[in-house]
């Protein structure tokens, strides 16, 4: 996959929230009439793009019936088992992070991290919200190597 691209209310916000993820913008540019920004982090690339006049976002993480993107997903396995992390520490200094910053931001946690089965695999999952409610998913296989 090349990027995902995700819309936002507020640009400056996205960024932020983003860079304190661990993403670094590449490029900021404009499209049309709205500002954007490549990032990379996380090994991946996000594309930001500002809406003028945004919606309500949809609540897919709580809507059950909500159909269409549900959310990014990001492997920290190589670099928590690096640090002799597990999820729950990242997810402390995140929001350490967070609360440092200038203005403070949130961690919204969405899910708390857990244990959970995927395939023949334990994984710690979590998931948090980004600035505008999208979902963003943190797992580490627990059985890593084995």
């Amino acid at each position: 996959m090349h990027h995902a691209s995700i819309r936002t209310a507020d640009i400056h916000q996205a960024i932020a929230f983003y860079e304190k993820l661990g993403f670094t913008p590449e490029e900021r540019f404009t499209a049309g009439i709205t500002l954007a920004c490549w990032m990379t982090g996380l090994g991946g690339r996000i594309e930001l793009l500002q809406v003028p006049e945004p919606a309500p976002t949809a609540d897919a993480f709580h809507d059950e019936h909500y159909t269409g993107y549900y959310h990014l997903s990001f492997d920290l396995t190589d670099a928590l088992t690096t640090l002799g992390q597990t999820l729950p520490d990242w997810l402390a200094q995140l929001q350490q992070r967070f609360a440092q910053a200038d203005p403070p931001l949130e961690v919204k946690v969405l899910l708390p991290p857990q244990q959970q089965m995927i395939g023949p695999h334990v994984y710690e999952v979590m998931f948090i919200a980004d600035t505008d409610g999208l979902p963003l998913e943190f797992l580490r296989m627990m059985n890593h190597g084995r």
